[in-house]
């Protein structure tokens, strides 16, 4: 398969702690837009299905995942575009390739009571409370991809299910209708278009702070006006000491 230089539909990660609801947005999404654009990939049913489980972890009783291998799998499917990716862990995707991400969230008694149904042992489900109450998925994805792109959201029953697809669909024909010539899928063009980006910002940076050093020149000559007057103050008065910027 030749890989596509851009996209006509958006990528988007479905993330969360284990237990958030993450495969049941991810269906309902999929199953919900028009014709087959949009597919889901459930990566730990694709890590096995694709063999990139490179070992397991007893302790943890779960599959370690070859990283590499499975970016390096999925490279295609993401450059067609329409992917739902549903993983807990969302950092290690190329930023150049998703367009949104969805960090789902859950009250930590709710989280509790579904880990247990699924039978993970105490120290698993600590763990992944932990993880919640500490905002790691969320704070990892701002750290991967522009704040822009992370969303937040509450799942905790089917209304917000249902709630949060309906924002999300929306979503979808916004970013569709802006992107009407596609998305570049190529590493040069996208971090070209990134650094055109904060180029502007820079130079709108370094308008304003030069704005500010005129603002704080002319506030500075107005503060030290008062000293020609120092001489006309009568003699037998000492005169007020100059008040010091601070």
């Amino acid at each position: 398969m030749t890989p596509k230089p851009s996209r006509f539909h958006p990528n988007i990660i479905i993330t969360g702690t284990p237990g958030c609801g993450k495969t049941s947005l991810s269906k309902s999404l999929a199953e919900g837009l028009s014709g087959s654009d949009y597919k889901h990939y459930n990566i730990s049913e694709l890590a096995k299905e694709r063999d990139c489980i490179e070992s397991y972890d007893k302790e943890r009783d779960t599959g370690v995942v070859d990283e590499d291998k499975l970016l390096d799998s999925l490279e295609n499917d993401l450059r067609e575009g329409g992917a739902i990716v549903d993983w807990h862990c969302c950092d290690i995707f190329p930023k150049r390739l998703i367009d949104l991400v969805v960090v789902l969230r859950t009250d930590n008694s709710l989280l509790y009571d579904r880990l247990k149904a699924r039978e993970y042992s105490d120290k698993k489900i600590d763990e992944n409370i932990d993880c919640e109450i500490m905002e790691v998925i969320l704070n990892d994805a701002n750290l991967a991809y522009n704040k822009e792109i992370v969303i937040e959201l509450k799942s905790n029953n089917e209304e917000e299910i249902k709630d949060n697809q309906a924002r999300i669909e929306a979503w979808i024909e916004a970013w569709k209708k802006d992107h009407k010539d596609g998305a570049t899928n190529e590493i040069s063009e996208f971090y070209a278009d990134e650094s055109e980006v904060e180029g502007e910002e820079d130079s709108e940076d370094s308008e304003e702070n030069d704005d500010d050093e005129e603002e704080a020149s002319a506030l500075e000559s107005e503060e030290e006006s008062p000293d020609e007057y120092e001489d006309e103050e009568d003699e037998d008065e000492p005169a007020p000491k100059k008040r010091k910027n601070n």
